[in-house]
């Protein structure tokens, strides 16, 4: 059986994330949420003040990227990998909808997309991998075996959202993640560097009207026909 590389593309509350881990559970690929990375850097700037009302303040974040080192760590518990900031568990932190917030405006910066492309490619070098994110079919695997693109309406992906920080406590409106859902749709599609876009090569899923298990079926499938061709 030969290793590939599956980059899995697309829109914010798509599932993507949870999708991807499966199927790396699966085919016991190692699983990298990208994502998870920017929100990293997020909560970095966050902490250090450099994050005010709603601006980065550019200049000092990128003079500190090489201070931030992230890696992933295998939580026995959740069976998921959560992501190490410098030393420290940040993996509820990086959930919370303040980092959502601010997430997109911190990935579009040039120097910070390109220290975390760095590190997303090394990790994919034996393939063997599921990587999950923005651009990773069209910047950091555009050689992938198998591409996939992830959507659904901004309305339902909202509700998913929605249901998910209200199941974790938070005090949030649906229209305050509506909101959010498509400011991140904005600046996500419209960034100068590495915009959310769909490769020519990708399969799009847009699962608005299908559930979890319809849409893993599909999509472990299509890894099957890549990894075991006939």
């Amino acid at each position: 059986m030969k290793s590939i590389v599956i980059a899995i593309d697309g829109h914010s509350s798509t599932g993507k994330s949870t999708v991807a881990k499966k199927l790396a559970k699966e085919l016991e690929y190692k699983y990298v949420d990208t994502g998870a990375m920017y929100r990293a850097v997020t909560l970095f700037a966050m902490r250090n003040n450099w994050l005010q009302n709603g601006k980065v303040d550019e200049s000092k974040l990128v003079k500190n990227l090489s201070s931030i080192e992230i890696n992933f760590e295998y939580n026995p518990e959740a069976g998921t990998n959560d992501v190490i900031l410098n030393g420290e568990n940040v993996e509820k932190e990086i959930r919370a909808m303040e980092v959502s917030e601010h997430v997109s405006s911190v990935a579009k910066i040039d120097e910070v997309r390109k220290k975390l492309v760095e590190i997303q490619k090394q990790l994919g070098e034996e393939k063997g991998i599921v990587m999950d994110g923005r651009d990773i079919g069209s910047v950091v695997f555009p050689e992938a075996e198998l591409k996939l693109f992830m959507t659904a309406s901004a309305d339902i992906r909202a509700q998913r959202r929605y249901n998910e920080l209200k199941e974790k406590g938070e005090d949030i409106t649906f229209e305050e993640v509506l909101k959010n859902v498509k400011h991140r749709d904005e600046v996500d599609s419209n960034r100068k560097n590495s915009p959310l876009i769909q490769s020519e090569d990708a399969i799009k899923i847009d699962n608005s009207e299908l559930s979890q298990e319809e849409q893993f079926e599909i999509i472990l499938n299509l890894a099957k026909e890549k990894i075991e061709p006939a």
